[in-house]
């Protein structure tokens, strides 16, 4: 049977930090309605007091308006607390408790009209050299052939593999367009910029194979941009990167 992702509400939570970006969400969702149902109550209230068969003559007192005072100041507050009391505080802890590379599992994502090129460093750890000249239908990733780093590194298309339970960092950048990365059970969206690779971070908390989509229009095949988030156990992982370093050996081989 398979598992449910996406429920009536929000998706699956299987990051670390996830639990904050979904009690903002349910907060504001709440501040929204309350501020629909109760604007939506004063308009009607508007509307029968003061409605022109129960006022027939017109009055020149100043309107004192205290009560909408408070009420937007309320207003105020609440979304100070949101913004500087939850959103800033979190965004801040995400940002500055940055893993090190040493300590994380460092992929490089770039994005191209309409695919996911994952590159993986291969058994020294070391990525190899890329350079836009070296891009070709055979080398995805512009791969320097005569750097001796780049000979075990490994591309995946739209397939993104990541241990469970470890930081992961992000090296994302494009090829092409503007892209955005977004796995929602991650709680993760970020834009892809040409030109600038942008780093980020998370750690996901269970195993198991979740979407990844482009959140940017990028062109008329935008909607097929889709790949899969493979949440591996750190055995599974190694064995399957182990499993694409004999397939590239052989490929290389065959020529």
């Amino acid at each position: 049977m398979k598992e449910k992702v996406y429920g009536y509400w929000l998706p699956m939570d299987v990051s670390t930090h996830g639990h904050v970006v979904d009690f903002l969400i349910n907060w504001l969702h709440w501040f929204m309605i309350a501020l629909f149902v109760g604007w939506g109550v004063y308009f009607f209230y508007c509307l029968i007091r003061f409605r022109q068969g129960a006022n027939p003559r017109a009055t020149y007192e100043n309107v004192k308006g205290t009560t909408s005072k408070y009420v937007e100041i309320g207003v105020v507050v609440v979304e100070a607390v949101l913004l500087i009391g939850i959103s800033i505080p979190a965004w801040s802890a995400f940002k500055h408790d940055f893993p090190s590379d040493a300590d994380a599992f460092v992929v490089r994502v770039v994005p191209e009209q309409f695919a996911w090129n994952i590159h993986y460093p291969g058994k020294d750890g070391v990525y190899g050299r890329t350079a836009p000249g070296f891009v070709s239908s055979d080398n995805l990733l512009g791969l320097d052939p005569n750097d001796p780093n780049a000979a075990d590194d490994i591309n995946s298309i739209n397939n993104l593999h990541i241990p469970v339970n470890r930081p992961v960092i992000i090296r994302l950048s494009s090829k092409d367009v503007i892209h955005s990365f977004k796995v929602p059970v991650l709680r993760l969206t970020q834009d892809a910029i040409p030109g600038t690779e942008i780093r980020f971070w998370f750690e996901a908390t269970r195993t198991g194979t979740f979407d990844l989509a482009c959140a940017q229009l990028c062109g008329l095949g935008h909607y097929r941009m889709r790949g899969q988030v493979h949440i591996q156990t750190p055995e599974a992982l190694e064995a399957w990167l182990n499993e694409q370093q004999v397939e590239a050996e052989e490929d290389e081989f065959s020529f």
